[in-house]
């Protein structure tokens, strides 16, 4: 089991692809009373209108990629991250630091009984791998992921399938799970293994 740090009480670290369902996970934890955090929440607050890194991805990436509103260009900048490897490692080396940073502030004033802390590219991530004491995949289908995604955000499967393929295989992914919530089927059978898991977690917060 990895072990988050002791000042921080008990953090699970939730992932999964892309159209998985970890919001929908993460929003039963919070109705349940844990506390949430999400980095790609945070990723966004980071890169909409005025937010901290807006400064840094106009002086490394050009006012191209910073739109009318003042917040990045999230289109133009995924085109090209997804299509070449050494822009999305610049953009990560831009944002990451500061979304450790944040999560980190927002973990340490949890109210709740334990924190969950939503990362997509956990499993891929050591620095916060070791800030977590179980990692939760919520896992489905990829064809299902693929479908999810086209519903709610209108993609074409091309660039879904280029994303997925930019994560960590589902099989690594799940081998390296301490939990897995099934999300195969209703939104119901979702909420019913979340409430499970709340079960054991508070369980171990209170060890």
């Amino acid at each position: 089991m990895r072990l988050g740090a002791p000042t921080l009480g008990l953090v699970i670290g939730l992932t999964g692809g892309i159209g998985s369902g970890k919001s929908a996970a993460a929003d039963e934890f919070v109705r349940l009373g844990a506390t949430v955090v999400d980095t790609d929440a945070i990723a966004h607050d980071l890169t909409g209108p005025g937010g901290a890194a807006i400064a840094e991805v106009t002086r490394q990436f050009g006012g191209a990629f910073v739109d009318a509103a003042g917040a990045m260009d999230r289109k133009r900048m995924r085109d090209l991250v997804f299509s070449d490897a050494q822009e999305r490692a610049r953009l990560e080396a831009l944002l990451h630091p500061m979304i450790r940073a944040e999560s980190a502030r927002r973990i340490a004033s949890a109210a709740g009984p334990y924190a969950v802390l939503v990362v997509p590219l956990l499993i891929e991530s050591p620095g916060y791998r070791e800030r977590v004491a179980r990692v939760l995949v919520v896992d489905c289908p990829e064809e299902l992921q693929i479908a999810r995604v086209r519903q709610r955000s209108n993609l074409p499967e091309g660039e879904i399938r280029r994303i997925m393929t930019s994560q960590i295989q589902r099989e690594k992914r799940l081998a390296a799970a301490d939990d897995v919530i099934d999300n195969s089927g209703t939104i119901t059978a979702l909420q019913q293994q979340v409430r499970r898991l709340h079960e054991t977690y508070l369980g171990l917060a209170s060890a």
